[in-house]
């Protein structure tokens, strides 16, 4: 076990354990990767720009009027030099197993403060798409925050918050990009991360890739490309 590469994983990895081992056992063992979408460089950019926003009224110690508008109690973590390292998608909030010898880490957005002094993830969301949709992988990505928070010794509200910036297309272009604000209050549970961690972790211990879930899409396109070529 010692000439092996050290296991870390983010919860985009386990989402891709959840969806399909094989694919997962591929991409984490072999580097084989799954093909990759064209990159989001939009989403990207309003990433960056959202938490400049949030930085300057965490600088000036001023509610954030996306909070503010919809009554949430709550105010931006003040610890700005740790918040930007758990950001930073190279360390990030992490927690290293002894037994399983694995490190589970993520890259948070920012983070909110309630006045007992729990805190909970905040997560920007930014799309195209008419309406606000909470995908399982949102859910997965918050409940793995919280379970690294309280791993580092915090103490959550068990609840994480989705912000969304949805395009609004009604408005038209006009040299800007108009949206739409939602936030949604999502609850968390962190009691299944740590099994799904150490599956994970089992799974690339293995010579041998488990095989594919049956609704994988890869999966189907290599066999429709094998029965064709």
């Amino acid at each position: 076990m010692a000439d092996e590469k050290p296991i870390k994983l983010s919860p985009n990895s386990l989402n891709l354990f959840l969806e399909c081992p094989h694919c997962f056992w591929l991409d984490k063992k072999q580097g084989i990767k799954r093909p990759q979408p064209f990159p989001y460089a939009l989403n990207s950019a309003v990433d960056a720009l959202l938490k400049e926003e949030f930085d300057t009224y965490r600088t000036k110690n001023l509610p954030h009027p996306l909070l503010k508008d919809n009554n949430i109690k709550a105010h931006l973590f003040s610890n700005q030099k740790l918040l930007n390292q758990w950001r930073n998608n190279l360390a990030g909030i992490r927690y290293f197993d002894e037994e399983l010898q694995a490190t589970l880490f993520g890259a948070v957005d920012d983070v909110l403060e309630f006045s007992d002094g729990k805190i909970a993830p905040l997560d920007y969301k930014s799309t195209g798409s008419t309406a606000a949709n909470v995908y399982d992988r949102f859910q997965l990505q918050l409940d793995t925050y919280t379970f690294l928070m309280e791993k580092n010794g915090y103490q959550t509200a068990r609840k994480g918050y989705l912000a969304f910036y949805i395009v609004d297309k009604s408005r038209g272009f006009i040299d800007r990009l108009p949206f739409r604000k939602e936030i949604m209050e999502i609850e968390t549970n962190p009691s299944d991360v740590y099994e799904i961690f150490k599956d994970g972790v089992e799974c690339l211990r293995k010579e041998t890739p488990p095989k594919h879930s049956q609704d994988c899409k890869f999966k189907k396109w290599m066999d429709g490309a094998i029965k064709y070529n």
